[in-house]
Order: structure tokens, then sequence, then C-alpha cells
């Protein structure tokens, strides 16, 4: 019935296909020209309200406006130089600065409140294009695809390990508790809803000092991620048009840290492996054991300490007072372990705890055996919490005796 109709184009009408639909109406159909002009207006109506927030000006050079993402002291490292940034007369990499945290009373909070920074609550963020870049610094949330391309440049992020190794929430702890010898820092985009997966910007490598703690290696990791973050965002545009997709090999994963991790297998870890895990999360996390069915947290690290020959040979778990330096000492599958304090039911020096509990073991508890007074790992195959002042259970580990050492 169409076929011998003519159409019209309404005047003024131009770029049809971008609409989407085919709006040439026939003259004489009901579809009529009032109703073209009806639609085309609204069209433009909405082209002209949504092209103020999306099609605007594109930045491709510094100072930039950023919006800050963060919690922790790590993160106000590089929240501290984006600041400073700001702050420059001449040369700036920040024209202005904004911060989302969360609803808690947390460092990044406490900077931005004392600098006057604009503070978002997560998760109430509404960039609505007035960013050109994001930037996250543990974090800790998952952001969605619709929040990050909101952001000309994305949403970068500052992850202090060599990526892919130690993707997660804890690669500080991580990379101390496996004894790496080399670490770094990580800039790279953020992907929508994944950790730590996105294309790498830039990178710089740091050598771990040899007996340094996870706060130690976290500090120096900051200062180094913020001035990494300053040098990427001078060539912003450059650095993303040559950044590289992650390797698909050598990824590692770095989970939270938990009090799981805080047993000690005195059969199974050596010296160094308990002095690594008590410098990776000890100060979070005290080291546990089991003694006379009692947890005992286990305090003030000192390393691995020299015995006699004959105290050498005692099974693991054995307990030795070292009188001289005032130092509780452990054996472990490949030597001895110090610790200058213990906690049972409350804060015990090493003297306290063998004149308080050692010492008179045997005369108050005559009919128990030394086996009974090891320090014993937690089996892994029991969730039964051991019952406090009861001897262990006792099985293939239980042989071990209490010493004290000669003056």
């Amino acid at each position: 019935m169409w076929k011998n109709v003519k159409y019209v184009q309404p005047k003024g009408f131009r770029q049809i296909a971008s609409i989407g639909m085919n709006l040439l109406a026939p003259k004489t159909c009901c579809f009529g020209l009032w109703r073209v002009r009806r639609i085309l207006s609204s069209y433009n109506s909405s082209v002209h309200h949504t092209d103020h927030s999306v099609q605007k000006e594109c930045r491709t050079e510094p100072p930039w406006k950023v919006l800050f993402f963060g919690t922790d002291e790590f993160a106000v490292e590089s929240l501290k130089i984006l600041y400073a940034s700001r702050q420059e007369s001449s040369g700036r990499i920040v024209e202005s600065l904004e911060v989302v945290t969360l609803d808690k009373d947390l460092p990044v909070r406490r900077f931005a409140s004392a600098n006057n920074l604009v503070v978002h609550d997560w998760p109430h963020v509404h960039p609505q294009g007035r960013f050109d870049v994001g930037v996250v610094v543990s974090f800790g949330c998952l952001l969605r695809e619709g929040l990050i391309r909101q952001f000309q440049y994305g949403i970068l992020n500052v992850h202090p390990s060599l990526l892919p190794r130690w993707r997660g929430p804890a690669p500080v702890f991580h990379t101390v508790l496996h004894g790496d010898a080399v670490t770094g820092v990580t800039i790279m985009q953020i992907r929508p809803n994944r950790f730590d997966v996105g294309p790498i910007l830039s990178q710089e490598v740091c050598q771990v000092p040899e007996h340094c703690t996870s706060e130690q290696l976290g500090a120096s990791l900051a200062t180094v991620g913020a001035s990494l973050l300053i040098e990427t965002l001078k060539n912003l545009p450059e650095r993303i048009a040559n950044r590289k997709e992650q390797s698909k090999e050598g990824a590692t994963l770095a989970p939270k840290i938990n009090t799981a991790m805080s047993w000690v297998m005195w059969e199974e870890q050596t010296c160094d492996h308990i002095s690594r895990l008590y410098r990776a999360i000890g100060s979070r996390v005290p080291l546990r054991t089991l003694w006379m069915g009692d947890f005992i947290k286990l305090l003030d690290f000192v390393g691995k300490f020299s015995v006699s020959e004959a105290e050498d040979r005692a099974v693991p778990g054995s307990i030795l007072f070292h009188k001289e330096s005032n130092t509780l000492l452990v054996r472990c599958k490949d030597g001895w372990v110090g610790f200058k304090t213990v906690m049972l039911r409350k804060r015990l020096s090493a003297a306290d705890f063998y004149n308080g509990y050692l010492h008179t073991f045997f005369i108050k508890r005559h009919c128990l055996q030394h086996q009974h007074c090891l320090f014993q790992s937690k089996l892994a195959q029991t969730n039964e919490q051991p019952s406090r002042l009861t001897p262990p259970r006792l099985g293939a580990h239980t042989t071990g005796t209490v010493y004290r050492s000669k003056d």
C-alpha cells in the first residue's frame, strides 16, 4: 500500500541515523508531521541535556581534577603528595582534589578533614563527569563499571607489589611472609568488579630490606608509590596509550591476614619461617600456641637462639628458659627461637612465666610427667576449643622436657 507514497524530510532535520530509528513519515499517514516535530524536539532537548556532562572538553595534559579513594596510612602518603601538588603555584599536576572514604574514623578521613578537602562517604559517590581521573589506594571496595566510566582516564590504583605477583588485599604481608627478596609498586587501571587485574601503566622495583617487618616495608612502599603516582599523572595520556596487560603467568594471591595464620606449628616450621611469620603479622595478630590446654600468645620475638648440643636434641615444642637473657626459648623444626613475653590471662615476662608456671610445675603436679608441659601445635583437623587447665590430648608430638639453661 505504501509503494507510491512520497516521503518528506522535516525542515532542519539532520543526522537521522544517529537517532536509531527512521522518522521519515508518509504524507498521507496518520503519523503526521506534527508528531515528527514533537519527537525531534524531545530528542534535541535530551541531547542538549547530556552533552553538558558527557561531551565535555577533553583534557590532554595536567593539571587534573582528581577524586581519591582510600582508607589507611598507606593511602595517606599518596593523598599527601596529591594535596601538595594542588598547592603548587606552577607546574601543578592536580587542579582539584576530593576524597572518598568509608564512614569511619580513618587516617584518610582525618587528613582530608584537617586540610579542608571535600569528603564523600562510600558508597554515596556521584562524580557526574566532574573529574578527569580517579585514584584508588588501599580502599578495599570493588568499583562498578558505571562509576569507572564517569572518569575520562578511568581510575588508577597504587598497588604495593609487582603485579601479577600478590594480587589481593594483603600484598605487603605476603611479601614478608614468603621471604621475597624483591618487591615494588605498580600503577594500574582499575577493571570493574575485580581486584588487581587491570593493565599496568608503570612499575618500580624495590629490594626488600633484610629482617624488615611488614609495617616497615609498607611505609617504604607507600612513599615509593606516592612518587610513582605523580610521575604517572605527569604524562597520563602517554602512559595509558602504552599500557600493557598483566601476564597470566606468575600470578599469586594475597588474601587477608587472619588468626588462623598465627598458630605456630613447631614440628613443621623452621626458625626462619617463624621469624618471617612474626615479622609479617606479629604486630597485628600475635603468634599463638597451646600449653596445658590454654591458648598462649607469644610476644616480643627475638629470633633464633644457639643452645648446647644436649639441649638441641629436644623434640619440637620443648621449652627452655634462658636466665641470662630472660628469654623463653622453644624448640621448632630446626632449632630454638626466643620470646621475651607471653600472654596467659595476663602479660608475663619470660622469667615470670618460668617462675610462676614452669619452675613449680612438677612440685604442684607431681603426678604428671614432662610430656604434659610441652608447647603444642594446634591440630588442624579439630575445631574444638581446648578446656582450660586440663592436659592437652596426647599424641605423636607430646614428648618433651622443660629446661632451664645453665648460667
